[in-house]
């Protein structure tokens, strides 16, 4: 998978490419990243990339030009080094770039801005199925609709927050697609049992020691009971996610699911009596 960045700040991901899951997946060659800056694709001697909006207001925008060849440049690479009957200045002279000239690989182009659709796990585990992700940072206050209208496939936010720039949504969304790679995680099962891909929150985990200032591990994990240990997780899950996301279990549930939620609930009863 080759997931490409477009920044005025390439320098923000240096860190981020270089330690923990990112570098493991480039590493074993699971992943490819780069970053383009679209101040390379000026139109003028002085670097310009954004102006004043039209119609007046605060602040400047981001330009579409820079932008779009910026993109158009790294699909360009890309399918240059996927597919050798195309040299990247032909396919720089197509504005089909946008759309796939080569049918067979799939392509996503994401604009990461606050008024997309929220970032979740289940877009993350789509996202992990295509070939290529261009992701594009805006800055400033913005940038010209041009680039959301007629560039993007879709645009997301990672929350109902200001940032100054895309560049941490970027990361966020990277990192979560990257453990969605088979073979990038060490454990295979380590991206399915993290919190929201059931979707349940995490249940809670512990290590050693088994005692920590009269704190004890909770006996069913150090039983070896591997089935016992599997339904004590999942009711754990279950506890935490009616406790703080009641909202991700707005859904059809499994009949263990449903089982373990009884019990939950009836526990809760006989403690709240115990308690008046």
């Amino acid at each position: 998978m080759r997931i490409d960045i477009v920044s005025l700040f390439p320098e923000f991901f240096d860190a981020f490419f270089s330690h923990s899951i990112i570098k493991r997946a480039i590493e074993a060659e699971r992943l490819s990243m780069g970053v383009t800056n679209p101040r390379d694709f000026s139109h003028n001697k002085h670097g310009q990339v954004d102006d004043t909006p039209y119609g007046g207001g605060a602040g400047m925008l981001m330009m579409a030009p820079p932008i779009f060849e910026a993109v158009e440049s790294v699909i360009a690479q890309y399918n240059s080094e996927t597919n050798s009957a195309y040299s990247i200045d032909e396919m720089c002279d197509e504005m089909s770039l946008i759309g796939n000239p080569s049918e067979s690989i799939r392509r996503r182009v994401i604009f990461m801005g606050p008024t997309g659709q929220p970032f979740t796990q289940e877009k993350a585990r789509e996202l992990a199925t295509y070939d290529q992700l261009v992701l594009i940072c805006g800055h400033y206050e913005g940038v010209d609709y041009r680039v959301e209208e007629h560039l993007v496939d879709e645009t997301i936010s990672i929350g109902d927050y200001v940032l100054t720039g895309g560049e941490l949504p970027a990361m966020v969304v990277a990192d979560t697609v990257a453990r969605m790679i088979p073979g990038v995680l060490g454990a295979a099962s380590g991206a399915q049992e993290d919190s929201f891909y059931e979707p349940l929150l995490e249940c809670p985990q512990y290590t050693k020691p088994p005692e920590f200032r009269g704190w004890v591990v909770p006996d069913v994990l150090r039983s070896g009971h591997h089935k016992n240990i599997a339904t004590w997780r999942k009711k754990e899950a279950l506890k935490r996610t009616r406790l703080l996301r009641p909202d991700l279990l707005e859904r059809p549930l499994t009949k263990e699911e449903v089982k373990l939620l009884k019990e939950i609930i009836a526990e809760e009863s006989e403690r709240d009596t115990g308690e008046v």
